[in-house]
């Protein structure tokens, strides 16, 4: 535990953090648009695949509308400096999400949790901050995560994003004009301008939209967000029934899927510090309505590809800008929320699948480059694919889970 508190305190308190004008010097040099295209498109996935749900979550506990805004102010900041920090710091792409299955635990149980009210199921966001920042403090969950062999978070990573790129295509059949118009730039952008292919496709996009007239500017109104404090209480039901839930799910589905993306990625970006700064940060803002903050999974799989930047050293700064587009959500609320509705859903998943497909390939090589691994690393990516789901923990976790068993089975069997 002791390794963890330095590890913390050296990403927070050493020369890295005096020196960060300096970095801030390096990371203005090292931006370009596509990056900064890339942290629009990242935030604009994540927000428009599960905004929703955090909406139910709120709703589910009570909330007015005012409690409503606050908590897309606390979550739009946390995710924003939890992204921020650590990509310059590192500078190496750290991208955070608040919890899906978090958002989706407290959707569909807070009702069900006999007598929870907001201040209690904001203790539990509290306890479920603090036990996060032990996992990461301990460094349990580092050194668990690098037991983890690379074509197993390979395999992860590929079927977690392989829904991304189907869905890409799928599209066609809704608007096919338009996203066909999207791939056809797509190849000629990898072919003539790589760095800024995502540029035009996110360019044509919007064209073809606007001309079939399905923009949904009504969507877009101008409100600010205004953080409202809730004083924690502890109750034992609110704690067994909402806290230790929400941090098992978010460390399995969440966390975990994260920390492996950067493994599949190439990054080896230091686990412990990471997982306690989204748990400090969290703690912070969850007075607020911030129920969980973790590292994500699909979303920072499209700042690490190539599209973000071609000098993978610099990938950090789409990464950096998603967490400025995250705190820009925080400080607008409702403003930047209707924005992102206003792009039609095809848009949005034929943007996403077009800009992982690189990534989505990257990782199916990775994962069967070794003919031992071959197998359990194929089993990984169908069990993560699959979208299976047990215990409320969702398919990734159980990919993972499967293709170690069926590695150690394997390994066994050829000794």
């Amino acid at each position: 535990m002791a390794s963890g508190f330095l590890s913390l305190s050296t990403m927070l308190c050493n020369n890295d953090c005096c020196t960060m004008p300096i970095r801030l010097m390096s990371f203005f040099r090292d931006l370009s648009l596509s990056a900064v295209v890339t942290g629009f498109v990242v935030v604009l996935v994540g927000f428009t695949s599960t905004g929703a749900l955090v909406f139910q979550a709120a709703l589910a506990l009570g909330a007015n509308q005012a409690q409503v805004n606050s908590w897309m102010w606390a979550l739009g900041l946390g995710m924003g400096l939890s992204s921020i920090i650590p990509s310059l710091i590192y500078k190496k792409p750290v991208v955070a999400a608040w919890s899906t299955p978090g958002a989706a635990l407290i959707a569909t149980s807070a009702s069900a949790t006999v007598g929870v009210t907001m201040p209690e199921a904001v203790g539990a966001f509290v306890l479920c901050a603090v036990l996060i920042i032990i996992a990461g403090v301990s460094g349990l969950f580092e050194r668990m995560m690098k037991r983890i062999p690379i074509a197993i978070a390979s395999a992860m990573l590929a079927g977690v994003l392989l829904r991304f790129g189907l869905e890409a295509f799928s599209s066609i059949k809704t608007a096919p004009a338009m996203v066909l118009a999207m791939f056809a730039l797509h190849l000629l952008g990898r072919r003539f301008w790589p760095r800024y292919g995502v540029v035009g496709v996110l360019g044509i996009g919007i064209a073809f939209a606007a001309g079939a007239d399905a923009l949904k500017w009504s969507a877009v109104t101008v409100e600010w967000a205004t953080p409202v404090w809730v004083t924690p209480e502890f109750s034992l039901s609110a704690i067994i029934g909402l806290g230790l839930p929400l941090f098992m799910v978010t460390m399995a589905s969440q966390n975990m899927p994260g920390v492996a993306v950067m493994r599949g990625a190439g990054y080896d970006t230091p686990v412990s510090p990471v997982i306690t700064t989204t748990g400090v940060i969290n703690l912070v803002f969850a007075p607020f309505g911030a129920f969980a903050l973790n590292l994500a999974a699909i979303t920072a799989a499209i700042a690490m590809g190539r599209e973000a930047h071609e000098d993978r050293d610099k990938r950090y700064t789409a990464a950096v800008m998603a967490g400025v587009f995250y705190c820009l959500i925080g400080l607008f609320g409702a403003i930047v929320g209707g924005l992102f509705a206003a792009f039609p859903r095809e848009l949005v998943v034929a943007l996403a699948g077009l800009a992982l497909m690189g990534t989505i390939g990257n990782g199916l090589a990775a994962a069967v480059v070794e003919e031992k691994n071959r197998e359990a690393a194929m089993m990984t990516f169908l069990i993560t694919a699959s979208g299976v789901s047990m215990l409320g923990i969702g398919s990734a976790f159980w990919g993972l889970v499967g293709g170690i068993l069926a590695m150690a089975v394997l390994s066994r069997r050829s000794a």
